[in-house]
């Protein structure tokens, strides 16, 4: 499921970035095709590596499966039990579950990858709820070469379980041995108690159900009479399996120092209960060099006690499972491409803008050029008017949409400003001068006149309707009329009555 979520996002971030590069990028179509080429390529290479990793890893959760997991709502903390973990199960048990905890038994170092594998695809929200249990039972080891690489084994599988857990899971170290009288006296009826050392609480505390965490000097001088021998049995054993556990533990740090690996727990759990122990071993020694005396060894057939009152002390957080990380990695996806695509988008707007305002500008300073400057301003921004209509009719284009489309508000100044433009003036009319002989039509006055007469005679009206028809005057034409006379008597009175005649007939 974890690497089949990353074909999907690694396909998801493919598509988008397609989208993102033919949809909404400012580029050319070279551009455009180099740059879909490497996308294709990066995320095939992607692809593939990851199904390698999915056909090598196919087989874990089919072997492994959910056996012994603790389920996907499970509140508590997920304890790996290492060391002597055995010692903490039954025969063939592998997990023990408890109101505090789950406890997974974790045989061998190499288990524990194993099973911090299994937790990170099966249960991933439930990583950050892991706690390595390491298990410390000196009576069941005899020999410190042995004990210090066995134990660093431990050490470098915690730190293993890292790049599965996506962090360092915190270490409880629990350390056990049996108790100073270890045979069924009335001193030995009684539950075990956890002694503990932590980095917030300075020297040895008792840790009870009702109490919390007390000091062990509080606790001795609060027993009763009865119980004071015991207390005090319990406190010297104590101080000796401190004594053990810190020479142990500077040998480790010499050697981690070497390393560059460091290993702090964040508590140390100290329990005094019956331990099967082996002849010999590390604990007898350890006492044998104190006191002189070796003490017996101890015989349990039971699983030991489980650490649950040392919980409460250790921090845990809630994960996130398959689901809700798939959830979370996909909006981060689309997040980053609608932020890539809003930004795409405010660049195509804006040079979209300055485009047109550009044509605009230049329109608006052509008064001093030459008409075939005008011409071309005029047929830029006449291109713009047509594209931003023909965008305001059939949808605007998508690199230019997510809500930062400016080309609405440039319509109104460009028709502005190709209906405010000068016409040319049309061509002055070119006239032409034609010359025409006056054409002349003559009357016989004495068909029109009595002698010395200027009145028409009754017969006078023939033909001067001859003379109109054969004139064929037009609007607008001048016509000219002339009198003449009989030439009758001294020229003034001869004057005066062709004036007369004359303008009878034009009155007529």
């Amino acid at each position: 499921m974890h690497v089949r979520s990353r074909l999907w996002l690694t396909i998801l971030s493919l598509f988008l970035t397609l989208w993102l590069i033919s949809g909404f990028l400012p580029l050319s179509v070279v551009n455009q095709i180099i740059l879909t080429l490497v996308s294709v390529v990066a995320a095939g290479l992607v692809l593939w590596y990851q199904w390698r990793c999915l056909s090598s890893r196919r087989d874990i959760p089919e072997k492994a499966g959910d056996d012994g997991l603790p389920p996907e709502y499970f509140q508590g903390h997920v304890l790996l039990v290492a060391g002597n973990s055995d010692a903490w199960f039954e025969s063939g048990q592998a997990y023990r579950e408890t109101a505090s905890g789950w406890y997974l038994r974790v045989d061998t170092p190499e288990q524990m990858r194993i099973l911090a594998e299994r937790l990170s695809y099966n249960r991933p929200a439930l990583c950050g709820q892991v706690v390595v249990m390491l298990g410390l039972l000196p009576e069941q080891h005899t020999s410190d070469e042995a004990f210090l690489p066995w134990l660093r084994n431990w050490q470098r599988a915690v730190m293993q379980c890292r790049q599965w857990l996506n962090t360092t899971p915190p270490v409880l170290v629990t350390l056990m041995v049996s108790e100073p009288s270890p045979q069924n006296t009335s001193l030995n009826k009684h539950s075990a108690h956890w002694f503990t050392l932590t980095p917030d609480l300075p020297g040895m505390h008792i840790r009870l159900t009702e109490a919390g965490a007390i000091p062990a000097e509080e606790w001795l001088l609060a027993c009763d009479a009865a119980s004071r021998l015991r207390c005090v049995s319990e406190l010297l054993w104590l101080n000796a399996m401190l004594s053990w556990y810190n020479r142990v533990t500077d040998a480790l740090t010499d050697i981690c120092r070497q390393e560059h690996f460091y290993f702090r727990p964040v508590a140390v759990g100290f329990c005094l209960t019956s331990v099967a122990a082996h002849p010999g071993n590390l604990w007898q020694q350890q006492l044998t060099s104190l006191t002189a005396l070796p003490p017996s060894a101890g015989v349990s057939s039971q699983a030991l006690p489980l650490p649950d009152i040392l919980l409460s002390g250790i921090p845990r957080h809630r994960g996130l499972s398959h689901w809700h990380r798939l959830c979370r990695q996909t909006g981060a996806i689309v997040g980053v491409f609608l932020l890539l695509a809003i930004l795409a988008s405010f660049m195509n707007n804006q040079r979209l803008v300055r485009s047109v305002g550009e044509h605009l500008t230049a329109w608006h300073r052509m008064s001093g050029y030459s008409s075939e400057s005008k011409t071309t301003a005029l047929q830029r921004l006449q291109a713009d008017n047509q594209l931003l209509n023909d965008w305001q009719q059939r949808g605007v284009p998508q690199r230019y949409g997510l809500g930062l489309y400016q080309g609405m508000w440039l319509i109104s100044p460009v028709e502005r400003a190709i209906s405010e433009r000068v016409a040319p003036l049309p061509p002055r009319p070119v006239i032409q001068k034609v010359t025409q002989t006056p054409k002349t039509v003559r009357l016989n006055s004495l068909a029109l006149f009595d002698a010395g007469k200027w009145t028409l005679k009754p017969g006078a009206t023939k033909w001067l309707v001859n003379a109109l028809v054969d004139i064929k005057a037009k609007a607008g034409w001048l016509i000219v009329v002339s009198g003449h006379t009989d030439n009758t008597g001294d020229p003034q009175r001869n004057q005066a009555l062709s004036l007369k005649r004359a303008e009878a007939v034009r009155d007529w």
